[in-house]
């Protein structure tokens, strides 16, 4: 008789390995792109942040070795290497375990970023080799894994000890797997800069970088005793202040709150949130605690000095932060997050604390700076008058084209109405307009046409934002509005459309109105790309067809390369791709519209600090420091997916 099949433990054990990891490693770290690659050194500090964070640890090495792997080093407690209940050491069980670790123990660490408990078992599991040292209790403890599987024994149950040491810390030095990855260079000024940005968060913490791929190699030490005082005053660094960075801190139930703000001569806000060190593009509770109080009380303030007269409306939220730059980052026991990637802080507790402290803070600050106050008010007041004018211009020009701009020739709307499955491609030129309004699925596919180049919005007033017809036109497709307080304020549950994608030329011109978009999108729509809206086409720049077999389209120089190895020439037919207006609609279908067959790179933003520095050098007025970068990044240059 055949052995019954039974579902049991042993069915389900292979969940405690890391294969899971292995087979689907999106899930863990977002991508296998170089976005992912610099996420397992992320997994690591972070863990060592932790530690500083408990009160551990105040120095951290990070390495980028010439043999492509990554070392990160701290002089913390290290990693427990007693017998777990288990029967084996703790740290085996941590670096194998998904869902293993000292952080759902509050006991263990107060508070913690990586709550999780997935971040050195996964590292491991993407490795093709993880060497860990463990100094602890006047010894020196290692192990060693490949491809997530331990190859060192244990002596009873316990790590072997390789030596003495008074010291105490983690060292771990893994290799990124090349079978998992599309690339295993780590891309270094990514690195540098989440590692800057922890340094300013954490202010008592140094933390050493060192690039032994380069020669000479590259060593730079990030200490900022000032903290996010001393960040306020990097993101502002070119530009024009209009008083003193102001920083407060305070603790409201259990949860510690630091604010610093500035205000700029610029029409921009840029509020940053961070809850345990992790960035929070999508904002969430605590940066709406903070918003809110600040607003009320501008609101009061302005009232008390007779700028706002009794029957003047208030100020809106907009009004109140227009130019200012503030770092909102809290230190919470148990926070709670949207989603596996941390992008939004859901605790209400958060904003009630955030609230409080902002409101005793704020209120004591201002009551002994009256002329720093006045400053900030006189920015919320010239924000209304633009706003009101805004307003009574914006409601002329929208409700005109309301009900015409489907006519004109511009947007060819698709027929559902349900924006789940709907998309509008957003296509240079009307060239290649007539062919994707030919080619599309007309149920769930919109063609919106730009002629030229978009207004560059980096350098532009909002009155000649709001002036150009293209971003009109943007405005009133998507339906969602744009930038908070301006009468028709942004709201993304009125979106049109779930996916807007821009499919422009693959050529300079092509990639200088993704960039002028990507800018547009970024400084009024933040919220588009934050919540995974925006997505760039990737056409065919080539398609060859063998004297025998089917023809295939080539998307970079590279597949180009890689087919000339495979076939001799004479055997082929290469036709280059100058622009989207040379296809035919079934080959635009093919390659660029077909949901089946298409490639997407969705837009995202990682790295706040990275993002506002490098969007206002490339847009901006100041030549030389963007031709540099563009010298320096010229090789590497990709958007990952």
């Amino acid at each position: 008789m055949a052995k019954q099949s039974t579902y049991d433990a042993d069915s389900i054990s292979i969940l405690e390995g890391l294969e899971a990891v292995r087979k689907r490693p999106g899930m863990y770290i977002g991508s296998v792109s170089t976005k992912g690659l610099n996420h397992l050194v992320y997994e690591i500090v972070d863990n060592a942040v932790d530690e500083h964070l408990a009160g551990a640890c105040d120095l951290i090495q990070v390495t980028l070795e010439k043999d492509g792997s990554a070392t990160v080093e701290d002089n913390g407690r290290g990693v427990p290497v007693g017998r777990h209940a288990k029967g084996i050491s703790a740290a085996r069980i941590v670096y194998t375990t998904l869902h293993a670790g000292g952080k759902f123990d509050d006991s263990a660490y107060k508070t913690s970023g990586g709550l999780h408990g997935v971040g050195s078992s996964v590292v491991n599991a993407l490795s093709t080799y993880m060497d860990v040292q463990i100094s602890r209790d006047g010894a020196i403890h290692h192990d060693r894994y490949e491809q997530g599987k331990p190859v060192i024994e244990l002596v009873d149950g316990l790590l072997p000890v390789i030596g003495k040491t008074k010291k105490t810390g983690t060292k771990v030095n893994f290799l990124p797997d090349p079978t998992i990855f599309e690339k295993t260079r780590f891309r270094e000024d990514e690195i540098k800069s989440r590692l800057h940005e922890t340094a300013y968060l954490n202010p008592k913490l140094t933390i050493i970088f060192t690039d032994k791929r380069k020669s000479p190699e590259e060593q730079i030490t990030y200490h900022e005793p000032d903290g996010i005082l001393g960040f306020i005053k990097e993101l502002n660094h070119s530009k024009e202040t209009i008083h003193e960075p102001v920083f407060f801190k305070g603790e409201a139930d259990g949860i510690e709150v630091e604010v610093a703000f500035q205000y700029v001569n610029e029409f921009h806000e840029n509020v940053l949130g961070f809850c345990n060190n992790i960035y929070n593009a999508e904002g969430g509770t605590h940066l709406t605690g903070f918003k809110t109080t600040f607003t009320t009380l501008m609101n009061q303030y302005a009232r008390e000095l007779g700028i706002l007269k009794e029957k003047d409306a208030n100020f809106t939220g907009a009004d109140v932060r227009n130019g200012m730059t503030a770092i909102v980052s809290i230190k919470h026991p148990d926070p709670r997050f949207e989603g596996q990637t941390k992008t939004k802080l859901d605790n209400q507790d958060a904003a009630k604390a955030t609230g409080k402290v902002t409101s005793d803070e704020v209120t004591r600050f201002f009551d002994r700076n009256l002329e720093t106050l006045k400053k900030v008010l006189s920015c919320a007041e010239k924000a209304a008058k633009i706003r009101k004018t805004e307003e009574r211009a914006k409601t002329n020009l929208l409700t005109k084209q309301k009900y015409s701009f489907d006519s004109n020739g511009k947007l060819a709307n698709c027929e559902s109405k349900n924006p789940e499955e709907c998309e509008v491609f957003i296509v240079e030129g009307d060239s290649a307009g007539g062919s994707a309004k030919t080619a599309r699925n007309r149920r769930t596919q919109a063609i919106l046409p730009i002629r030229g180049k978009i207004l560059n919005v980096e350098k532009a007033s909002i009155d000649k934002v709001l002036a150009n017809a293209e971003i009109k036109t943007m405005i009133n497709s998507f339906n969602c509005g744009f930038l908070e307080g301006y009468g028709n304020d942004f709201d993304i549950s009125k979106l049109r459309y779930n996916k807007i994608i821009i499919m422009t030329d693959a050529d300079v011109d092509g990639a200088h109105i993704d960039t002028l978009l990507l800018t547009f999108f970024y400084r009024f729509m933040p919220e588009l790309i934050n919540q995974g809206h925006v997505y760039i086409a990737t056409p065919p720049l080539y398609k060859v067809v063998p004297k025998k077999g089917e023809g295939e389209y080539l998307y970079d120089d590279k597949a180009l390369e890689d087919y000339r190895k495979k076939h001799t020439s004479g055997t082929f037919t290469l036709q280059r791709y100058k622009g989207l207006g040379e296809m035919d609609p079934d080959q635009l279908w093919e390659t660029t519209l077909n949901p089946e067959t298409r490639i997407l790179k969705q837009v995202e933003i990682e790295d706040a600090r990275l993002a506002t520095e490098v969007t206002a050098m490339l847009m901006g007025t100041d030549v030389p420091p963007r031709r540099e970068f563009i010298y320096t990044h010229a090789n590497e240059a990709e958007i990952d997916a």
